[in-house]
């Protein structure tokens, strides 16, 4: 089996190493606690979940849906926060394909360290949009990852289609 590197994710997992199970020290928990959404590239909030742009992101208008509550398993949702994170979900599918014509989308949620999860604590659900063609070979030769949009327009643009 051939094996890619991409040592940017690793740096990004590491960064929150010692987040474990203290809210106060959580990415998710600090930006949902900051009223700055533009600065914390908060898209949009409900009453149980809101939705953030990824910093580091798969691909362009990558974003994470996250309940407002500090749990690490999709188990210890309540049903509320089940029903909303799916609606957000469907919501920013239709926001994206709007704004940024994908061919398709990947969604999806890493639970536990060992599976991937950068940030194991706080769940979280990943919206990737996914276009025909939008892998390269940037991320294993160059250590770069291509994104085609400016975050900040991005930004703007899905906080002016969910308003």
């Amino acid at each position: 089996m051939d094996k890619l590197f991409s040592p940017w994710r690793s740096q990004y997992i590491e960064s929150f190493a010692h987040a474990k199970d203290s809210p106060s020290q959580c990415i998710f928990c600090s930006a949902i606690a900051d009223a700055n959404d533009e600065n914390n590239l908060i898209v949009c909030r409900g009453d149980t979940c809101f939705v953030i742009m990824n910093l580091y992101p798969y691909n362009s208008g990558h974003l994470m849906i996250v309940p407002n509550r500090h749990i690490p398993s999709p188990a210890e949702l309540l049903e509320s926060e089940s029903r909303e994170l799916f609606a957000l979900i469907q919501k920013m599918i239709e926001v994206l394909q709007i704004v940024s014509h994908p061919d398709g989308f990947n969604i999806g949620a890493n639970i536990g360290r060992i599976a991937g999860a950068g940030i194991d604590q706080h769940i979280h659900f990943h919206l990737v949009p996914r276009w025909s063609g939008d892998t390269n070979f940037m991320p294993v030769l160059a250590d770069t990852k291509l994104i085609s949009e400016d975050m900040k327009d991005l930004y703007k643009k899905l906080r002016s289609r969910i308003e």
